[in-house]
């Protein structure tokens, strides 16, 4: 078996069931993104899963790998031999083609801006309909920060770090965990029980470890595998 189409409720999801039928690693495969995950009512993801195609690839040979379009992505989160590396090209420029291709697939025209920082390079993306970009809570904005990373330091002779934006999201959402970890502490400290939040990801749960660190009364430990890892808020 060469070629598998696997779902899942995340690009990243589908992606690991595929690995797992395969019976291989993710640098034994790439990956057609067949459909995106769409949202459900009231922006719910469900109604129609992520499907994505992978394709054994040929035992590696010394020649360089070329990413020719963002609907056929060798997944690879460790970094390219030095070989590898495509010189002349731009790896944030490279980024934001595949950016611009999956949003062409899900029927997106979008533009994007780069911003550079001392450790990390923001990629903002603008246009209409970003929420199918987004998805519920970020999860979709997350699957293609992952892959854009990949495809960006394909291009890289040291590793770079990419963050997607959209719509101010993440900005956003840092925000409603701040109140959210505020209000929680609060019915811990009134009821006088630990409360358990719901499965977050790892930078969501930092969010609120951050958030309540120096709270006088509560505390906050993680229990749980991912990705179903939870924040416990309890008193001190």
């Amino acid at each position: 078996m060469s070629k598998v189409v696997a779902s899942g409720k995340t690009i990243e999801e589908a992606v690991k069931k595929g690995l797992a039928q395969l019976g291989v690693s993710q640098d034994r495969v790439s990956v057609n993104i067949i459909s995106q995950p769409s949202k459900g009512f009231l922006g719910l993801i469900g109604v129609k899963e992520a499907k994505v195609e992978l394709t054994l690839l040929p035992e590696p040979d010394p020649k360089p790998i070329q990413v020719k379009t963002a609907s056929t992505l060798p997944l690879d989160p460790v970094l390219p031999e030095a070989e590898e590396i495509q010189p002349g090209l731009d790896p944030y420029e490279e980024a934001v083609k595949f950016i611009k291709d999956v949003g062409n697939s899900m029927g997106l025209e979008v533009t994007v801006d780069v911003q550079h920082a001392k450790d990390v390079t923001t990629l903002h993306i603008f246009g209409p309909d970003l929420g199918l970009i987004i998805g519920r809570r970020g999860q979709t904005l997350d699957a293609l920060q992952y892959l854009a990373n990949i495809v960006a330091n394909r291009y890289s002779d040291s590793f770079i770090r990419i963050v997607l934006d959209a719509e101010n999201f993440r900005e956003r959402r840092k925000k409603t965990l701040e109140d959210l970890a505020d209000r929680l502490a609060g019915r811990v400290i009134r009821s006088r029980k630990e409360v358990v939040l719901e499965p977050m990801s790892p930078q969501e749960r930092k969010v609120i470890h951050s958030k309540l660190q120096d709270h006088p009364q509560v505390k906050t430990y993680s229990k749980g595998e991912e990705p179903n890892r939870r924040i416990v808020i309890t008193l001190k």
